[in-house]
């Protein structure tokens, strides 16, 4: 990529990083679900008016991704960013949504992948197990689980989203929210009691992270993503998405307190590690399809 699109990429990452910042910050006022439905209903109102219809036959495909996405996915890992005692664990683990993502499609899309990959997913899994080893998440073992099981929503919305036709970016996040918000309402409505009569209360720090989560991560960081992906393959645009946790642990260390031990980094790396070998796995796969089809 040219160097002015490399700037773009880590803006977006750097972008996406704060977000756990901004997030953490005002998950202290204002509870898990009910966040994540004010981040989609400030998404909707501006979306609202770019919605396209996707193609006949696709509208359970696409509520099912919202589901899985809007609702299942963030209000979990906002759940387990609430719990955990730092930033770098959630942001590490999430990441194990790319393993998932290729052992789902495998599974259910037929596509198949070589033993690298599968060593890749291995080791991923197994940084999985180091991490939640470390005192930091130790602490807080209810965090680890329900960011894995966020991320297994994720990678089931990704496999699904890989078959819906003619949405772009816009309409696929404008659908996610509208379709996310009563549910996510009703959920907070049951396991939050109160939470919405006091949003009156809360500080101008807690609206601005969810401004920040609709507005900088969701709309401007998911949209400059789309532009990319339009310029360049996305296999060789999302191994730069791995800065994302790193950015993540440094904000964490530097305003957050965070204070990784060993086996953090270690698991960290290994998580990170593979999912790298996933994603070049990737780029080498791009690269010789055209090759493989030509006559």
């Amino acid at each position: 990529m040219p160097p002015r699109d490399i700037a773009l990429i880590l803006l977006i990452c750097l972008a996406w990083a704060i977000n756990f910042l901004t997030s953490a910050l005002a998950l202290r006022e204002i509870p898990p679900f009910l966040f994540t439905a004010l981040r989609f209903a400030m998404l909707a109102l501006p979306l609202a008016f770019f919605l396209k219809p996707p193609a006949p036959g696709q509208w359970p495909r696409l509520i099912a991704v919202a589901l899985c996405i809007g609702v299942l996915h963030f209000g979990l890992s906002f759940s387990a960013l609430k719990l955990a005692g730092d930033l770098s664990s959630p942001a590490i683990v999430m990441q194990s949504y790319v393993p998932m993502t290729a052992l789902l499609a495998w599974w259910l899309l037929g596509e198949r992948f070589a033993w690298r990959t599968g060593v890749a997913i291995a080791v991923s899994f197994g940084g999985v197990l180091v991490l939640g080893f470390d005192p930091l998440v130790l602490d807080q073992p209810l965090s680890l689980l329900l960011m894995l099981v966020s991320a297994v929503f994720l990678a089931i919305g990704t496999v699904l989203m890989k078959q819906l036709r003619g949405l772009d970016v816009f309409s696929q996040q404008g659908w996610t929210a509208l379709f996310s918000v009563l549910p996510l309402l009703a959920i907070s409505t049951v396991i939050e009691p109160g939470a919405l009569a006091a949003l009156p209360q809360v500080s101008w720090v807690a609206w601005a992270g969810a401004l920040y989560a609709a507005f900088v991560s969701s709309l401007f960081g998911h949209g400059l993503y789309y532009v990319l992906v339009q310029r360049h393959p996305v296999a060789q645009v999302t191994p730069w998405l791995l800065l994302v946790p790193v950015f993540a642990v440094g904000l964490g260390i530097a305003f957050w307190g965070d204070r990784p031990g060993p086996r953090l980094w270690l698991g960290g790396a290994m998580v990170l590690g593979g999912v790298l070998i996933i994603a070049l796995r990737a780029i080498a796969k791009s690269r010789s399809i055209p090759a493989s089809e030509t006559p």
